[in-house]
């Protein structure tokens, strides 16, 4: 098992993960700018972010003169594997980038905004807060402190997407489930053996459409 990051490396790699949360903008925005086909636009743009991704980062296990060295500059401390030479590491940006677009294709633009929104600050808070404050652990090295901030944060910020898109009052009810099932697949990452970043927004998207079942 890999050693951790240092605390510091940790915090400028979950504002990295923060600044993802353009794709909430987008996928509330767009579809509003462009209703027949703003939908399409943010996938279209999801699947360029996507593919440019990994494009730089196999650049980067190739020793890459000009991207990959500036890769390895801004962000090769952290990386949670280091990387031996030739060696492929996909970052955390991929699975995020690839879930959005899933959920983007597969739910509705307001589901798929709250599912973004909850994974993107319910991970960044349980990282932060869990490791620095995180007393009580639960299971694979995670703490009840980390957990609950992940349940807290993700459901203000998943309500705030659904205030944007101005959801019934069961969305609010259903999302508290959503969340805790988020906060679970978090939990459970390692039996899983899939990437959080991938595996979250696909979960809280799928509690959430129980709404249009109601």
């Amino acid at each position: 098992m890999s050693e951790p990051i240092p605390y510091w490396e940790e915090i400028k790699r979950k504002l990295i993960h923060l600044s993802s949360l353009w794709m909430v903008c987008s996928t509330i925005l767009l579809p509003r700018l462009f209703p027949a086909y703003g939908r399409w636009i943010n996938c279209g743009l999801l699947l360029f972010c996507l593919v440019s991704t990994l494009l730089i980062e196999h650049d980067y296990a190739n020793n890459g003169k000009y991207i990959g060295r500036l890769y390895g500059k801004l962000f090769q401390k952290m990386l949670r594997r280091e990387a031996k030479p030739g060696q492929w590491i996909v970052s955390g940006g991929a699975p995020v980038l690839a879930a959005a677009l899933l959920v983007n294709l597969i739910f509705p633009s307001p589901i798929a905004a709250a599912a973004l929104a909850v994974m993107l600050t319910g991970d960044a808070a349980a990282a932060l807060i869990g490791r620095k404050f995180g007393k009580h652990k639960l299971v694979n090295g995670k703490s009840l402190e980390g957990t609950a901030s992940f349940v807290i944060t993700a459901y203000i910020f998943m309500a705030l997407t659904g205030i944007c898109n101005a959801m019934p009052v069961c969305f609010y009810i259903l999302g508290i489930f959503a969340v805790i099932a988020g906060a679970v697949v978090e939990l459970f990452t390692a039996q899983l053996k899939l990437d959080d970043n991938f595996t979250i927004p696909l979960t809280v998207g799928a509690v959430l459409s129980l709404l249009f079942l109601c």
